[in-house]
């Protein structure tokens, strides 16, 4: 079968054969790949920053957002039949994609408890990204939802990958007044069109904070959802968040400097995100099957990895970009 690999750290990624894996217990599952979501995750993967966490042995196949349809299984699997389509949970006990073997591929082995069958009226095409940027986004709005009550504000940073389908869950789930920020206007226009109830440019010298501000009354938002947490947003973000309010980080690439007596003084809490649970996709596929929930994605084939990868560095991809075997 053909496989995308990581032949080493700083390097591009390669096209080569690899045999297809085999059923080895009663719980493994085989899936044939229909869609592999191309996570920013995966850029930095090249770049090394999860050498050390990962201890993966090179070369390796990634992509840890996986949907398809299950092409054999073991003996003691239950819950899905050969022919399903399923989305594939990304964290069991090992991590496809990032320290085993993951879905830029024609086939993944996996085990029962990973595997979600779709509703019919789902392509794998259609929620493969929702396995790990939905899932991700959809655990940090919940949270966030079960404690926002109608009237309450909710600041989204980043209206991307994650930043799109958050917006999506927080107008599914809550009843919270959604102010999202971007620096990008197309992702800004896509964020309205999604439901946001107020959007603002972002800009380096901060001023989206007052308008925040002034939008929240002068006290700020009761959470703020940071989908970028670099460049300098968690700085200015917790400037928008009101007393005792919630700052949900989920995006990666900076250090929090906040003084201790302004947390202390303020009783803000910060609040780390990484992926979710089985329930947690569970319940977005049940939005998905609704229509609540739709990605925005660009389509490349599997051998075009390099075009998406390249696409997606550059910031040319308006939701999630998905390879298709």
């Amino acid at each position: 079968m053909r496989v995308v690999r990581v032949v080493g750290y700083h390097k591009n990624l390669e096209l080569a054969e690899a045999p297809e894996p085999q059923i080895t217990s009663a719980l493994d599952v085989i899936v044939k790949i229909g869609a592999a979501g191309v996570c920013r995750t995966d850029i930095h993967i090249i770049e090394g920053q999860w050498a050390d966490k990962s201890n993966v042995t090179l070369p390796y196949t990634i992509g840890h957002e996986n949907a398809g349809w299950v092409h054999a299984k073991g003996e003691g699997v239950t819950n899905v039949e050969v022919g399903d389509k399923v989305i594939l949970h990304p964290l069991v006990t090992t991590f496809p994609g990032i320290n085993v073997d993951g879905g830029y591929a024609e086939y993944l082995k996996t085990g029962a408890r990973s595997v979600i069958k779709l509703d019919p009226k789902l392509e794998p095409t259609d929620v493969a990204a929702l396995a790990d940027a939905g899932l991700t986004a959809y655990h940090a709005v919940a949270k966030a939802a079960r404690k926002l009550r109608p009237g309450d504000f909710c600041v989204m940073i980043g209206a991307g990958g994650l930043g799109h389908i958050g917006i999506q869950v927080l107008k599914a789930i809550s009843g919270a007044t959604l102010i999202v920020i971007d620096r990008n206007p197309d992702a800004l226009k896509l964020a309205k069109g999604l439901g946001a109830d107020h959007t603002i440019e972002g800009s380096e010298d901060g001023a989206f904070v007052q308008k925040v501000l002034d939008l929240t009354g002068g006290k700020g938002a009761e959470a703020i959802i940071d989908f970028v947490a670099e460049g300098g947003s968690t700085k200015t973000g917790v400037k928008m968040i009101r007393r005792a309010g919630d700052y949900y980080i989920v995006g990666y690439g900076e250090e929090i400097q906040v003084p201790t007596i302004d947390i202390i003084s303020t009783e803000i809490n910060f609040i780390g995100n990484l992926v979710g649970s089985y329930n947690d996709l569970t319940e977005l596929m049940v939005l998905a099957a609704q229509g609540k929930v739709k990605l925005h994605t660009s389509i490349y084939k599997l051998e075009d990895f390099q075009k998406a990868i390249d696409d997606l560095s550059a910031g040319k991809v308006r939701g999630r970009a998905i390879l298709v075997p």
